[in-house]
C-alpha cells in the first residue's frame, strides 16, 4: 500500500475523530490520494473504503478547496440557529426557576416553551435539581473542595433492627407490627470526602456523644491510613455533635476543625445526604434480609464496591477511589 509520506497526520489529529465515523482523517487522505495520484475511479475507491461515491466526492471537494485541513472533523453545530432562545428568554427561565422553584412541567405553561427546552436550559446552567438550591435565596449550592481531607461530610441514618426471620418488608407492616418492638436501631454513621466522594461507614448502637467521638477517631484513622489528613468535619446540629464536650475535645486532639450546618439547611451537607440515599437504595433496601446480622455483613462489601468500582457521575464516571488516588498523588488540580 502506498505510504502517506509528508501527508502523515499527528497523533493528536488522528485521535480527534467522531467515534462513529467510518473514515479517520488518515483514511480520508488515503482515499483522496487514490483518486488524485493513482487515478482510481471514484466507484473503486468507494468500494475499497466501504463508503458511498458521494462520500468520496465530498472529501475530494473539501481537499481541493481547503487542502489537508479540510479532511478534519467539523463541529455539528449549525452556523445559524434562528429558533434558539434569546438571552432575555433564558434569563426569564432562570429567574422563574429560582423564584417559583418549579420544574419544567409547571414552568412550560407560564413561559410558552416546551418542557424539553426548559429542562435543557436548566441543566446547562446547573439548575436542573431543586435540591441544589438554598430554599430561601434560591441560589445554587454547588461547591467542591480542592483536595482530599479538606472537608469531610458526616451524617447519621437510623435503621430499625431486623428481627430474626425478617421484618415488615417480608411479612408486611401488620404482621410484623410486634416483631420490631424493643429491638432498637442501628445508627449508621457515614463520612464522605467532599473532593473525591470516598466514603467511610461504621455502625453504632446509638447516636450518643461517645459514638460520635469514636466515629470521628475512626474517620481520622481511615483517611490517615491513605496519607490524607482530615482538616474539617461538617455535621448537622444534633446534640451529640453540637453540645458534646467529648466530641469537641476529640476533634481538637486530632487537629480537626468542626463545621456545622445552619438550622433547617440539610442541603448544605448534601453530599452526605445523597450518599445516604444511595446507601439505602443499594444496600439496606436492595433485597430482603432474613435477619439483622446478614444485613450488617453485607455493608462492608457494598462500601468497597461504592468506593472502588461504582462509577460516579460527578467524577466523570470514575469510581471515587480512582479519583481519590489521583488527588492524593497530585494528578488533579
Amino acid at each position: 500500500m502506498l505510504g502517506l509520506g509528508h501527508h502523515n497526520l499527528t497523533e493528536e489529529e488522528t485521535l480527534m475523530v467522531h467515534p462513529r465515523a467510518t473514515l479517520t482523517p488518515r483514511g480520508r487522505l488515503l482515499l483522496v490520494r487514490r483518486v488524485e495520484e493513482l487515478s482510481w475511479p471514484a466507484a473503486q475507491v468507494a468500494e475499497a473504503a466501504g463508503v458511498s461515491r458521494a462520500t468520496v466526492y465530498k472529501w475530494l471537494w473539501r481537499y481541493r478547496t481547503e487542502g489537508q485541513p479540510g479532511l478534519q472533523d467539523r463541529t455539528c453545530r449549525p452556523k445559524r440557529s434562528p429558533r434558539a432562545l434569546s438571552a432575555e428568554q433564558i434569563a426569564r427561565i432562570l429567574k422563574l426557576r429560582r423564584g417559583l422553584k418549579r420544574g419544567p412541567h409547571r414552568l412550560a405553561p407560564l413561559l410558552g416553551h416546551p418542557r424539553s427546552t426548559i429542562y435543557t436550559v436548566l441543566r446547562r446552567h446547573g439548575c436542573a435539581r431543586l435540591r441544589d438550591f438554598d430554599r430561601v435565596t434560591g441560589r445554587p449550592l454547588r461547591y467542591v473542595r480542592q483536595h482530599a481531607g479538606e472537608l469531610v461530610h458526616v451524617d447519621v441514618k437510623k435503621l430499625g433492627v431486623i428481627p430474626p426471620g425478617g421484618g415488615h418488608r417480608i411479612w408486611g407492616k401488620t404482621a410484623a407490627a410486634g416483631r420490631h418492638r424493643g429491638r432498637g436501631y442501628d445508627c449508621v454513621y457515614v463520612a464522605v470526602d467532599d473532593a473525591t466522594r470516598v466514603a467511610f461507614v461504621s455502625v453504632f448502637p446509638d447516636q450518643s456523644a461517645r459514638s460520635a467521638m469514636q466515629f470521628a477517631q475512626a474517620t481520622h484513622h481511615f483517611f490517615g491510613q491513605h496519607g490524607v489528613r482530615v482538616e474539617r468535619i461538617m455535621t448537622d446540629q444534633h446534640r451529640s455533635f453540637a453540645f458534646s464536650k467529648a466530641f469537641q475535645a476529640a476533634l481538637a486532639d486530632l487537629g480537626i476543625r468542626h463545621v456545622m450546618t445552619r438550622p433547617y439547611r440539610p442541603q448544605t451537607n448534601g453530599k452526605a445526604e445523597r450518599f445516604i440515599q444511595t446507601l439505602l437504595a443499594d444496600w439496606a433496601y436492595v433485597r430482603l434480609f432474613p435477619n439483622n446480622a446478614e444485613r450488617l455483613r453485607a455493608l462492608p462489601r457494598w462500601v468497597r464496591f461504592y468506593n472502588q468500582r461504582r462509577p460516579h457521575s460527578e467524577l466523570g464516571n470514575q469510581p471515587p477511589w480512582a479519583y481519590f488516588v489521583n488527588k492524593v498523588r497530585g494528578n488533579h488540580s
